[in-house]
């Protein structure tokens, strides 16, 4: 074992141990090995370089321009004063679940190493991910977010079921836009979200199974919207142009009604509404009708 400063001043696992001497091999810095004060789990404070660090592969993309905002920050106080949290999934490598910005900015800043709390436990980046608050994330983020570790977990443990991480991934229907907003980024998910919100539930079945039922219900989902695109466009040749419009025929078509307490499955609730779409009459429609709907207030269609 290294002469490393320990505290409280007792002998870490040999886990902990071995991942300290691992970043030293890696041309790092180990500053010293501590328990924290919640858990009283071993934790590595270190200096990584920063060649070695990347961000964990099923986070959300990375914004540039917050990136250079936290450059120009960085320039302006000439310090760095918020370390990152890292795991590593194997030698030589590490991941962080928490600073894809701030290491991106350190990269533009062209320096070697990085402040990093290393937690030996891998699995915790996921439960990292869902705490993470160095950008607000907005709807399509969280959703690309929450779908990439998904799909990681299937290959990582396919025996678990989705209903095992439900800290993780926070709200189910975040899992269903994320394969929406996969194939499109510019889908509609915000209009989806307040039906969403109310039928899809974690499911009992291990990861992968569960992901062919989320599969399925992205589809029910992409096949409402289609009949959506259709009842839009026609509106739009009735010169009815308003942002709310989404939102407006959705809320016209749910078939869940703010009184219900039975609802009915998630199956059966797109059936409907896309049934409900086929039907929809846009001759009845106002644009005055519109226009109301979007002045009481209603989430976007973002």
């Amino acid at each position: 074992m290294g002469a490393w400063t320990t505290f409280p001043a007792k002998k870490p696992p040999a886990k902990a141990q071995a991942l300290a001497e691992q970043v030293e091999e890696d041309r790092g810095h180990v500053l010293g090995l501590f328990q924290d004060p919640i858990g009283d789990h071993w934790h590595i404070f270190c200096l990584l370089p920063v060649a070695k660090v990347e961000p964990t592969p099923y986070q959300r993309d990375l914004s540039p321009t917050h990136a250079r905002r936290l450059q120009t920050v960085m320039r302006k106080i000439d310090r760095f004063v918020d370390p990152i949290v890292a795991v590593s999934p194997r030698t030589g490598v590490y991941w962080t679940p928490n600073g894809h910005h701030r290491l991106a900015a350190l990269r533009q800043l062209k320096a070697r190493f990085i402040p990093a709390i290393l937690i030996p436990e891998e699995a915790v980046a996921y439960q990292i991910l869902a705490l993470n608050t160095e950008k607000a994330h907005n709807l399509k983020e969280k959703s690309l977010e929450v779908v990439r570790m998904y799909r990681a977990l299937v290959a990582d443990a396919p025996r678990h079921t989705e209903e095992e991480y439900t800290f993780q991934f926070e709200s189910a229907h975040f899992i269903t836009l994320g394969l929406l907003y996969e194939e499109n980024r510019r889908f509609a998910g915000g209009a989806y979200t307040p039906i969403l919100r109310r039928v899809d539930r974690f499911l009992r079945q291990t990861l992968p199974k569960a992901f062919e039922e989320r599969q399925h219900r992205a589809a029910l989902v992409r096949g409402a919207d289609e009949r959506l695109a259709d009842v839009v466009s026609r509106l739009k040749k009735r010169s009815l142009r308003h942002p709310y419009v989404k939102n407006f025929v959705l809320a016209r078509t749910t078939p869940l009604t703010r009184a219900r307490k039975t609802l009915p499955s998630f199956e059966v609730t797109f059936r409907k509404l896309e049934e409900n779409l086929r039907e929809f009459d846009v001759e009845k429609i106002r644009y005055e009708d519109i226009a109301r709907s979007a002045l009481m207030g209603g989430p976007t269609a973002g």
